[in-house]
């Protein structure tokens, strides 16, 4: 560990009663631990076996976008319905506590690509799991999955064993 999880703020029964929600936004207004943790992410994937960055809304565009321009590669965002103005493509989800669609732009990605999947935090893993979907259904190969934080006790990993996946903090508990 980085020692990043002390700058990670524990919000109770948010967005719903009995949700600890991982706040990010405490580690991002250090300087220092926002920096490190962009390193820290890098550090676990080979730039030149990637060709696109993808960030899921909202926070995942926040390390994806960092790692793009320090890579020089392409920003593709991945978002919630009716956010993106050209055609695209769509996959609904389940989150811990409910359901939700994802879309990307049917353009963002050519045959063969390899991609890069950023998020700030895996919990189920059912985002995550509907991004691979369309990255895949736009023939896009997945050249790993990373996250600022995994919520093990979840178990969201056991969908991805044949990714290379990493995380920087884990949370073995709520």
């Amino acid at each position: 560990m980085h020692g990043f999880e002390e700058k990670i703020r524990t919000v109770m029964d948010f967005p719903k009663p009995g949700i600890g929600f991982k706040d990010i936004t405490t580690l991002l207004k250090d300087a220092s631990a926002f920096k490190d943790s962009i390193e820290a992410m890098a550090a676990k994937f080979d730039p030149e076996k990637i060709d696109k960055i993808l960030g899921i809304e909202s926070r995942g565009f926040i390390f994806a976008s960092v790692l793009a321009y320090k890579w020089n590669k392409g920003l593709i965002v991945a978002r919630k319905p009716g956010k993106l103005p050209a055609e695209k493509i769509s996959e609904e989800y389940e989150l811990e506590y409910g359901v939700d669609r994802i879309e990307i732009h049917r353009d963002a990605i050519s045959p063969g690509e390899r991609i890069l999947i950023l998020d700030d935090l895996l919990a189920t893993g059912g985002t995550v799991e509907a991004t691979i979907k369309l990255v895949e259904q736009l023939k896009g190969e997945i050249a790993g999955i990373g996250f600022l934080i995994e919520l093990t006790f979840l178990n969201g990993r056991k969908r991805f064993e044949n990714f290379n996946i990493c995380s920087l903090i884990e949370y073995d508990s709520e």
